[in-house]
């Protein structure tokens, strides 16, 4: 975490943010324009919020189909292993693997849930041989047939009047 104590976020904080999370490209001009600051302001805003952490990257998001990645899916994960050093062992493992786009750890009957993206099926195939490599024994895959909805954009404004959303 940053040394720096972070302050509360007002209104502006909260328009900018939401502005950049639906159009990373902007510029700090324009996004000047609409929240009715100097550009110079609205740099110190971001690169402040950049230092509390509240953006984390920006980055372009890429169309996977168009780039040969036709298969999406989803790996359930159930795992005997209950030793921290060997989680930590395998979280590593899905961290540098590059076709896990996400790994979340889970209660219920599984223990980890990752998006995968593949070429195709030999890839899948590799893929799953990769996760038994690692001593992972109950794995169901899911295919994603199409995608309904896709989003990073976080509701942090009302819709209906553009105010911060407190809970």
């Amino acid at each position: 975490m940053n040394s720096i104590i972070s302050k509360t976020l007002d209104k502006v904080d909260i328009q900018i943010l939401d502005i950049l999370q639906k159009q990373a490209h902007v510029s700090n001009a324009e996004i000047a324009r609409q929240v009715n600051l100097s550009s110079p302001a609205v740099h110190t805003r971001i690169k402040r919020l950049e230092n509390e952490g509240y953006i984390n990257q920006q980055v372009a998001v890429l169309n996977p189909e168009k780039l040969g990645f036709d298969l999406l899916c989803f790996v359930f994960i159930s795992s005997n292993i209950h030793h921290s050093e060997k989680l930590d062992i395998i979280e590593e493992a899905f961290y540098q693997m590059p076709e896990v786009l996400e790994c979340h750890c889970l209660t219920g009957e599984y223990d980890y849930l990752l998006k995968v993206a593949n070429k195709d099926r030999r890839d899948l195939q590799a893929f799953i041989r990769k996760l038994n490599k690692l001593g992972i024994t109950k794995i169901q895959t899911s295919l994603g047939l199409r995608e309904i909805k896709y989003s990073n954009v976080l509701p942090i404004l009302d819709d209906q009047n553009e105010e911060f959303v407190e809970k």
